[in-house]
């Protein structure tokens, strides 16, 4: 007992160190973002049921976006799960809406590529190449079920969720693809929520004792489910030989290599309740490790209202940190690695406690939106009751910037999305016109979804890459990049390809790194899942250091020591 409370004791004192001073409040920046007038040619907009008046919890989670190129064109594709309506004795879904990327914008195709048709009420999308053929599959969540659609590759979809042994009926939030037992075909972790239904729909009051949405102590927990890919377009859950704990109430799910051992790790956002943290014993066995490794609870050892999540490197010191967002009158959390699978909660020393206590925040995004050489955060925030004590319901979007790793402070544009105020969910990045620079994709509740263009002006450049697995799995999902560098402040410019992340949403699968003015890039290093490396010279890439274009790293198809190099090339298109 009295080694959890020195444990307990050491976070707390580290957070009651004093804070690097910030500036309070909103402060003035050169980024800058660009709202597209009508992006996807009609109005996308996610659909919660709440017309019928019933006040349940399921009306809450809205949903999110998938980011994919699903027929390999290099332009960016957008699937948005649509939501559902209620009715006092049933639930039903809405079809999702895939959106091509094309030279003149983006075009729906969602009854020609034969996803214009729903099992369930809809959530969130996770975007992951099944079948390793190249061409990105998708998987919905929500109440009643999952759908998985398979991309043909010839511009459609077909549905093989009961072909493909994915029979989970409990209700879905977040999930997230990653290769858990490293055989090199994707495995899923699918994150549940709470027990609630249309006949365990209980009414409950907020201020005033007026009527509203229950919140999620009012109900049980439901147990998050492991599925492992076969290889042949099937799964077989695994989730008791895995080791999952009970309970959670899970709404993010964050797949990644935190201890930097070639295996996946897998941390999930719950929502009332500790958040978890498991471990890869490098076959697929999962030991949970939250709270003794400092990322379950925050400084005053309390469980959060945990939602999105994201990783990051915030401070350059070449280890993974954990990003989450968090309930009103919480602060968002942000868990530094220290190594040795150990976390310590720094929102106070970072300065996101002057953000206030009104924000509920849900999607979220680590980027280097202005191109200096440490990532940003954006979270996309809105209420989840209709009558809140002291927030408003319809929130605005939030821009952190990054101070070379010793604090965060606000920065707001006068005018367009980031001057709003929305039913914010759903957040993806994505480099939407292939300038070098991160855009975003907001999803909202009953609101039109969002296509916003960063427009920021930087000295910095850009440097992107596509990763192939061929004995990985083919988005190399689980890869950590290495930058290597001649600076000689000892900085490390870090990035994982990671499966999850955000809150119901896919982001690109393209890795991004933001170059400062002076940056002198010697090269770089992809390790493989698994632990196999590819090195690339500078001068296979240094045109791509001038015209942002993405380069090619292919994993070799042999495991060969030493250097492997392969000229870098950019996407056709």
């Amino acid at each position: 007992m009295w080694r959890w409370g020195l444990f307990l004791l050491l976070i707390v004192g580290c957070e009651r160190k004093p804070a690097v001073p910030v500036t309070a409040g909103i402060r003035s920046s050169t980024l800058e973002f660009k709202d597209v007038a009508n992006p996807w040619g009609s109005a996308i907009e996610y659909q919660n049921g709440e017309d019928a008046g019933l006040l349940a919890i399921l009306e809450s989670l809205g949903g999110g976006v998938g980011v994919l190129d699903y027929d390999g064109d290099s332009y960016p594709d957008m699937l948005f799960p649509a939501g559902g309506i209620l009715a006092d004795k049933r639930v039903e879904g809405l079809p999702s809406r895939l959106l091509r990327g094309t030279s003149q914008g983006y075009r729906d195709v969602s009854a020609e590529a034969g996803i214009d048709v729903t099992r369930h009420y809809s959530h969130g999308c996770a975007v992951g190449d099944v079948d390793n053929d190249g061409f990105p599959d998708a998987l919905i969540t929500g109440f009643g079920g999952l759908t998985l659609w398979k991309n043909q590759g010839d511009g459609t979809f077909i549905d093989v969720t009961v072909e493909s042994n994915l029979d989970d009926s409990l209700w879905s939030s977040s999930a997230g693809w990653g290769d858990l037992n490293g055989d090199g075909t994707l495995d899923l972790y699918v994150a549940h929520y709470v027990n609630w239904s249309l006949e365990n729909n209980p009414p409950c009051a907020t201020t005033g004792s007026r009527p509203d949405v229950c919140p999620p102590r009012r109900f049980d927990p439901l147990d998050d489910v492991v599925y492992f890919g076969s290889g042949e377009g099937s799964f077989v859950n695994r989730t008791k030989e895995c080791g999952l704990v009970s309970g959670g109430k899970g709404l993010g799910v964050l797949l990644v290599d935190v201890d930097d051992d070639a295996d996946l790790d897998v941390y999930v956002a719950n929502d009332t309740t500790n958040n978890f943290l498991y471990i890869n014993d490098g076959r697929g066995g999962l030991k949970e490790q939250g709270l003794i490794s400092g990322c379950a609870v925050d400084a005053l050892a309390n469980a959060n209202g945990s939602m999105g999540v994201a990783v990051t490197d915030y401070d350059n010191d070449g280890r993974p940190d954990i990003w989450v967002t968090t309930f009103e009158d919480e602060v968002i959390a942000l868990y530094h690695g220290v190594g040795e699978r150990t976390f310590i909660h720094v929102s106070g020393n970072m300065g996101l406690q002057r953000l206030g206590a009104l924000f509920v925040g849900f999607g979220c995004v680590a980027a280097d939106l202005d191109l200096d050489g440490d990532e940003d955060f954006v979270v996309a925030n809105g209420h989840v009751i209709h009558v809140p004590r002291n927030a408003p319901t319809q929130q605005e979007p939030l821009i952190l910037e990054n101070a070379a790793g010793k604090s965060f402070s606000r920065v707001k544009p006068l005018a367009g999305y980031f001057s709003k105020s929305w039913m914010g969910r759903g957040l993806a990045s994505v480099d939407a016109n292939d300038d070098g620079k991160i855009d975003l994709v907001f999803v909202n509740t009953r609101q039109p979804a969002a296509l916003v263009l960063n427009a920021s002006q930087s000295a910095g450049r850009s440097l992107q890459f596509q990763l192939i697995g061929r004995q990985a799995n083919r988005q190399a999902i689980g890869a950590t990049v290495r930058l290597i560098l001649s600076n000689p402040d000892g900085k490390k410019y870090v990035r994982w390809v990671a499966g999850g992340g955000s809150y119901l949403s896919s982001s690109s699968a393209i890795v991004h790194f933001g170059l400062p003015e002076g940056a002198d890039v010697k090269g770089v290093e992809v390790t493989w899942p698994g632990g196999r490396q590819t090195r690339l010279r500078a001068e296979d890439f240094a045109n791509r250091l001038q015209d942002h274009r993405v380069s090619i790293v292919v994993e070799p198809s042999t495991d060969r020591r030493g250097r492997w190099e392969i000229p870098a090339r950019p996407l056709t298109r």
